[in-house]
């Protein structure tokens, strides 16, 4: 899987004076997330005020990179053609530690193993010419919690 990856011509994303900071982090393989420093919360994704308190006091803090999937589906059909040598694929909303969720490819599982709940860990994956924040399964046992 990786190495095809590494062959797709996908578009990438278009950073903004927002989002730039994640996504330039992510270019370096490191994974921050703003962090609310009025209420103490987590955001994702990047925005200028925080979604639960309204404060404009953001800052970028390293994340864990660890989480559960939430609710995923398996692409047979993808959106933009570049993606097609790789379906079916999975993505996932993946509820991060800190609280925040995002969507992403999982790497490393066949579709079919796929489960809600399933513990997920980091994976900065070569697409192409970019660096995007997969997850791939982290395998802790069953039970067994990250915190």
């Amino acid at each position: 899987m990786y190495e095809l990856l590494k062959d797709l011509r996908v578009p990438g994303p278009i950073p903004t004076a927002i989002t730039r900071p994640f996504w330039t982090g992510v270019q370096e393989n490191r994974f921050q997330l703003q962090f609310c420093n009025c209420c103490e919360k987590w955001v994702f994704y990047p925005r200028a005020l925080c979604p639960h308190c309204w404060s404009d006091r953001l800052s970028w803090r390293e994340a864990s990179g660890i989480g559960r999937i939430k609710t995923f589906t398996v692409v047979h059909k993808p959106g933009h053609p570049a993606w097609t040598p790789m379906a079916p694929y999975a993505l996932a909303l993946i509820e991060l530690k800190e609280g925040p969720t995002m969507l992403s490819l999982l790497v490393g599982v066949d579709p079919d193993q796929v489960m809600v709940g399933m513990p997920v860990k980091l994976h900065m994956t070569r697409v192409g010419e970019l660096i995007l924040p997969c997850f791939e399964p982290d395998r802790v046992p069953t039970g067994e919690s990250h915190e």
